[in-house]
């Protein structure tokens, strides 16, 4: 039996997320139901993790296991031309058997895109967050260099997690200002909580704005009061931009 990785990108404004649920459009079911047609086989696939509705993917991995002898470098291909057009099949792989995207996952990179202008986008409503009061981006940088290193983020979830422990690594988090008013928030960890992206993004626009400093996040973190923290952005404006595995 062959072990099949895809790199995925989705828009996922018109999906309830990545995780199969009966009679709700969503991405893993999606892909599903085109490889086992054209297989010919009851396919499950894996994904590196679950995406809420609404957020978006530049390189969502996933795996799965067929016995069909398609040739890999056709995979991408027929899955692409069966597939809606806001998914795309970026890259299909054979790797070893023991391969599985969730578990031998070692670090993601997710980004937050604000639209920080008056008006925002009319094109681009659905692929950013816009703030229209002006964002202080070198107190959201001083901020966000709070956030690196291990810590345990219980200030930083949602009601509902389920995951056992709130301890959690981020190697990187950077605030970028880029052209036409964009403001880009990224983090890289060995993984994230429920909602821990959006409620990090929410509070660094507290910083932007002033309504908090950035030596308050110390602070946020070490009480673990989800209530310091800032607001849980809307999803639109998330992105898994990457997952690796070495």
């Amino acid at each position: 039996m062959r072990n099949i990785k895809l790199t995925i990108e989705y828009d996922g404004k018109e999906f309830n997320g990545w995780q199969k649920q009966p009679n709700k459009l969503n991405i893993q079911g999606t892909i599903e139901k085109v490889i086992s047609d054209i297989t010919k086989e009851e396919i499950e696939l894996i994904g590196s993790g679950r995406t809420d509705a609404g957020v978006h993917a530049l390189g969502q991995v996933a795996n799965f296991k067929t016995n069909s002898n398609i040739p890999i470098d056709k995979f991408a291909i027929a899955i692409n031309s069966r597939l809606k057009k806001s998914i795309v099949i970026k890259k299909a792989e054979e790797v070893p058997d023991r391969f599985h995207s969730r578990y031998n996952c070692k670090q993601k990179t997710y980004r937050y895109v604000i639209n920080n202008s008056e008006t925002g986008s009319a094109i681009y409503r659905n692929l950013e967050y816009n703030i229209k009061m002006p964002l202080d981006v070198n107190k959201m940088q001083e901020a966000a260099n709070y956030f690196v290193g291990e810590h345990d983020f219980a200030g930083f979830k949602a009601s509902g997690t389920s995951s056992k422990s709130s301890v959690r690594t981020i190697y990187k988090a950077e605030v970028f200002e880029m052209p036409n008013n964009r403001i880009y928030i990224e983090l890289t960890g060995n993984g994230f909580l429920y909602n821990m992206v959006r409620i990090i993004a929410g509070t660094l626009v507290d910083v932007g704005i002033g309504k908090i400093k950035p030596e308050d996040i110390k602070k946020i973190i070490e009480s673990k009061d989800r209530s310091l923290a800032g607001k849980t952005l809307q999803p639109n404006g998330l992105y898994l931009v990457s997952v690796k595995y070495e």
